[in-house]
């Protein structure tokens, strides 16, 4: 948008300056409160109700609602058809499934899953599922991810996945592999 010129008006804008400026500061306004909003973390209580893989879950709010679709922001978990992906899986349902959990929901990944962080009686779940050698730290470009140090213990105690020499990230595994295939619809799961 161009700016209009200043009429000669006594040193005072005219219509066209008055209006350019209401519509820049509404814009900015507009902006602003747009990045506030998508910027906000939304929490809220529930109850997992199905553990998907190692690290996804679908958490029934207390306040009503259907099941969200959530994945443990910060790890990355085997896929299904990967070594360790079943014991992934199995891992997190055992700690995590039917139980009362509190969850930070920070963004929204490519597949509409909230990405979060979930606490179970106050322990970090992502954190446990990398302690325990069930998932890596996330990483992005240069950045190791937020659970490194957990990573790193897990790798030196050689639990779960870390037992294997060189265990394959789900991002190389998918990239030679492709998707795995989906498992069969069972009713009452």
């Amino acid at each position: 948008m161009s700016q209009p010129s200043m009429r000669k008006t006594g040193g005072r804008p005219g219509a066209g300056m008055v209006r350019w400026a209401v519509v820049s500061a509404t814009a900015c306004l507009l902006g602003l409160s747009m990045t506030a909003s998508a910027g906000a973390a939304k929490a809220f209580s529930g109850r997992i109700t199905q553990v998907s893989d190692g690290d996804t879950v679908w958490v029934l709010p207390d306040r009503g609602g259907p099941p969200r679709k959530l994945r443990l922001d910060g790890m990355d978990a085997p896929e299904l058809c990967q070594p360790e992906g079943p014991a992934a899986r199995e891992a997190l349902a055992a700690w995590a499934l039917r139980r009362h959990v509190e969850v930070t929901v920070w963004r929204y990944d490519d597949y509409g899953r909230g990405l979060a962080r979930i606490r179970l009686d106050g322990q970090d779940l992502g954190a446990r599922m990398v302690r325990e050698g069930h998932a890596w730290s996330y990483r992005y470009r240069r950045d190791p991810g937020p659970y490194l140090a957990e990573e790193n213990e897990a790798r030196a105690r050689q639990r779960g996945l870390f037992r294997q020499a060189a265990p394959e990230v789900p991002r190389a595994f998918r990239q030679r592999h492709g998707p795995c295939p989906m498992p069969p619809f069972r009713r009452g799961d």
